[in-house]
């Protein structure tokens, strides 16, 4: 007989109700309980050191106090309102200060919506319809952003190959695929298209890091070309640095998606732009047919906004990013020093705030090339990791301000065990 409300209960009961056992997320054989800090505690009670951080927003750790209390003084006065609020003002005020291709934010509930409304703004502004993105970019959930994220099989560029059922063909011939650090085949596709509105990009695709002047180099196509450039700064956005990788690599787009960190930990994300482009959200100012409709019920809300703008006000104190970088450079030098005295070819990839390791000895600068020589293995040193205490995602490893010398110390010992694991294993 299971355990009432044992973690095998849990698990029995979300197959039951919920498709292939989970919310679609992340691994369902785990249900998580409650968090503190830098730490979550499963359903039995283990506990676990957290660099998965609800997939990025909490990079405060989890129940920040200064947070809570935020929202705990918004909540007597209201959760939602679907009209405007002062703290939702607020917080557009200070994504505009900090942004610098910001003069005005339009709010949304996710990061999916956001870049939809991204894509969509940057038609009704050119009156072009072609989008051009990078194989195995993440933009959401959209039908235009899921094509090429995850092919499993290689196609010839710029096909793109649908990643989901229930897309229309006809969206596949409105999109337009490059390998990601390829100018030369960004500079032959706006060439070759003249209806072409935007190109979308993670200035950090992933984890994979933009080669030195790819990002300004598709700066300078997309002025030469009249393309829009957008940095989908989901991710990215007040973690590489305060204003984001647009401050952190000096290269400002025409539009920009944020969203994760300024929500606290809430639903909230947000698209912005100069006030030229973002007057497609008023009607009154390009009329009925160049109108951009945009509503959503959660966008803006005061709590979300609430925990944004306090979590946006630590962010600025001093020393924060150096902090936050200290602390992925010793999460990268431990695992390197492990893997080097083992003799396990590796390559660390991506930025101190956000990264993970491939098991090869290639570069990785792209979809194809940014992959485990044995995908076993990364899942067995996954597997080990988190019977010692970690809790991650098995393509990425976000390090948080509330990580401890404690928690870096735990952390080594893990790592050192996974790698003997590895070695013992052959």
């Amino acid at each position: 007989m299971l355990k009432l409300n044992s973690q095998a209960e849990w698990i029995a009961r979300a197959q039951t109700v919920l498709p292939a056992g989970g919310f679609g997320n992340f691994d369902p054989g785990i249900v998580i309980a409650r968090s503190e800090g830098s730490h979550v505690w499963d359903e039995d009670g283990n506990e676990y050191i957290d660099y998965l951080i609800g997939s990025g927003p909490m990079l405060l750790g989890h129940g920040h106090p200064e947070v809570i209390e935020a929202v705990l003084e918004q909540l007597p006065k209201g959760m939602t309102f679907f009209a405007n609020n002062a703290k939702g003002i607020e917080l557009a005020e200070a994504i505009v200060d900090a942004v610098p291709c910001c003069e005005q934010v339009r709010f949304v509930a996710s990061g999916g919506e956001a870049d939809m409304y991204a894509i969509r703004l940057a038609r009704a502004y050119t009156g072009r319809d072609k989008i051009l993105k990078f194989e195995g970019g993440y933009h959401g959930m959209s039908a235009e952003a899921q094509m090429s994220l995850a092919p499993e099989k290689r196609v010839n560029f710029p096909q793109a190959v649908p990643d989901s059922a229930g897309i229309p063909q006809g969206v596949a011939e409105q999109m337009l695929i490059a390998p990601f650090n390829d100018l030369d085949a960004v500079q032959a596709l706006l060439s070759e298209h003249d209806d072409i509105a935007a190109i979308i990009v993670e200035p950090l695709q992933r984890i994979i890091p933009a080669a030195p002047g790819y990002l300004q180099g598709l700066r300078d196509l997309c002025d030469r070309h009249g393309v829009l450039l957008i940095f989908d700064e989901i991710v990215t956005g007040f973690r590489l640095a305060y204003g984001g990788a647009q401050e952190r690599y000096g290269v400002t787009p025409d539009i920009c998606t944020l969203g994760k960190i300024i929500g606290g930990g809430f639903p909230l994300a947000a698209l912005g732009a100069s006030a030229e482009i973002m007057r497609h959200f008023d009607k009154a100012a390009v009329g009925a047919e160049k109108w951009l409709m945009q509503l959503g019920t959660l966008s803006g809300n005061p709590i979300a906004a609430a925990a944004g703008l306090k979590t946006m006000e630590i962010l600025r104190r001093d020393g924060t990013y150096d902090r936050l970088r200290t602390i992925g450079q010793d999460l990268q030098d431990m695992q390197r020093d492990a893997l080097d005295a083992a003799g396990i070819a590796h390559q660390i990839c991506g930025d101190t705030t956000l990264f993970d390791l491939y098991f090869t000895t290639a570069a990785c600068r792209d979809y194809r090339s940014a992959k485990h020589d044995d995908p076993a293995r990364n899942a067995a040193y996954n597997a080990s990791l988190r019977a010692h205490g970690i809790f991650k995602s098995p393509g990425k490893l976000y390090p948080s301000l509330a990580i401890t010398q404690a928690d870096l110390d735990q952390t080594r010992e893990a790592v050192n065990a996974a790698v003997a694991f590895l070695v013992a294993s052959g």
